[in-house]
């Protein structure tokens, strides 16, 4: 069962850097599994923005990449609001199995 207080990191979590911290340290406190679950998303898609980043002085190669993670990005935030759990297509499941300390 989705908690508000877990609803609530979970969005938290989705609003860049400073957010994706504040959703780690409330969770932090009292761990919460839906929220956990996605701060695990969110580093992969942060750590994947900036892998982007750096790959987007590749004219074509590095606008797509951005353009991905910023569809993944709105379609995680909408789960994460509708209170349903849905990793990220691809690599969402590596993103929990590696991030699992979180």
């Amino acid at each position: 069962m989705v908690t508000e207080e877990g609803k609530t990191r979970a969005i938290i979590a989705h609003i860049t850097l400073i957010g994706w911290i504040i959703a780690v340290v409330q969770n932090g406190e009292k761990k919460d599994d839906y929220a956990s679950f996605y701060i695990r998303q969110m580093l992969g898609l942060l750590i994947m923005g900036i892998v982007g980043s750096i790959i987007a002085i590749i004219p074509i190669i590095g606008w797509l990449i951005y353009l991905g993670v910023v569809a993944l990005w709105i379609v995680s935030l909408v789960c994460a609001t509708s209170g349903e759990k849905k990793e990220i297509p691809v690599l969402g499941a590596q993103f929990q199995e590696w991030f699992k300390s979180l």
